[in-house]
């Protein structure tokens, strides 16, 4: 199937309302054509800078206004960053991604973490950040610095949008991202759902990632993590087929593209994730702890991938350039 950015609200709503079964098989199907279906990429996410960040974003736990239990920290030191690194490859992790609860970084703040990005570089694994919004000179001094992805998420529908967030707009992630793809960044764009949108609203947030100028490299669809303090802590919660259903449209809508289950993975049981694989999603965020919230365990994934045969894709080292050996985090919060 060619590549399309031309999706229209109708079309995305009428793939999510098809019936699961039918859903599956055509996504799976997509899935197969592009991917190996026994293949998932690994990443590993590592908050550098928790807690005082000056949005209010309702669903995140570091917003300084926000009576959560995290506390504001300062940016981690280089040699403690790359320790977390090491461990994450050891422990099997192809790519590792930094975040920072931060609007976006100040200047003084750039070079420390290009450093990071150097130095992560250098061991061999991919690198990802999510930083917040950039201006094309940061999105250049990080592609220089070697980094591979940036992490920005739309979040929601645009129309669905301002009842999240209010410190900042729609077009803003817009701009940020057409800074990231300008840079020659790869981009890592998805969104969160179970925050009370509704399924075409949904479809709202699959229709503008799919149709952004560039699909996305990877696309992680998170699932709301209730956290005592934000806004929508009770929340209903997201019914389990409505979350693959999203998957599986991400897969049909854009086949190229690294589907990635991120937040909310720790409350998914092992059959509810078995069915997102068979949907498309082929990617995952690995280790105890995503940002601020917990992640299912590395022993866990492990023994989940050895019942399904599944097996984590490689990375190769070409010229200095790491890449997945399939071609292909977030938020600033949570997940990427």
């Amino acid at each position: 199937m060619s590549l399309r950015h031309d999706y229209t609200r109708a079309e995305v709503e009428a793939l999510l309302d098809l019936p699961f079964n039918d859903l599956l098989a055509r996504a799976h199907a997509v899935h197969a054509q592009h991917h190996d279906a026994n293949a998932v990429q690994v990443s590993t996410l590592l908050s550098i800078k928790t807690g005082g960040c000056p949005e209010d974003c309702a669903y995140c736990p570091q917003a300084a206004r926000y009576h959560t239990g995290v506390e504001a920290e300062k940016l981690m030191p280089l040699d403690a960053v790359l320790d977390k690194a090491r461990q994450a490859k050891a422990a099997g992790a192809t790519r590792f991604c930094m975040g920072a609860a931060w609007r976006s970084p100040k200047d003084r703040d750039v070079e420390k973490v290009a450093a990071m990005i150097g130095e992560v570089k250098a061991l061999g694994m991919e690198t990802c950040a999510t930083l917040g919004m950039l201006t094309q000179h940061q999105a250049d001094r990080f592609k220089a610095a070697g980094l591979d992805y940036y992490n920005h998420n739309l979040d929601t529908a645009p129309e669905f949008y301002g009842q999240i967030i209010h410190t900042r707009e729609f077009a803003d992630r817009l701009d940020t991202l057409g800074c990231v793809r300008n840079a020659g960044l790869k981009t890592c764009c998805g969104g969160i759902v179970g925050m009370g949108e509704s399924r075409a609203q949904r479809a709202g947030l699959l229709q503008t990632l799919a149709n952004l100028p560039e699909h996305p490299q990877s696309v992680p669809i998170n699932r709301l993590v209730q956290v005592e303090g934000t806004p929508l802590d009770g929340t209903a919660p997201l019914d389990p087929f409505e979350f693959v259903r999203m998957i599986a449209a991400a897969r049909i809508l854009m086949p190229d593209s690294m589907v990635r289950l991120s937040a909310g993975r720790a409350e998914m049981s092992d059959e509810l994730q078995a069915l997102c694989f068979f949907a498309g999603a082929n990617s995952i965020f690995y280790g105890e702890k995503l940002l601020t919230t917990g992640n299912p365990d590395t022993e866990r994934d492990q023994a989940l991938f050895a019942r399904l045969g599944i097996v984590p894709m490689p990375v190769e080292i070409e010229s200095g350039t790491v890449h997945a050996d399939i071609v292909e985090d977030g938020r600033a919060s949570e997940a990427a």
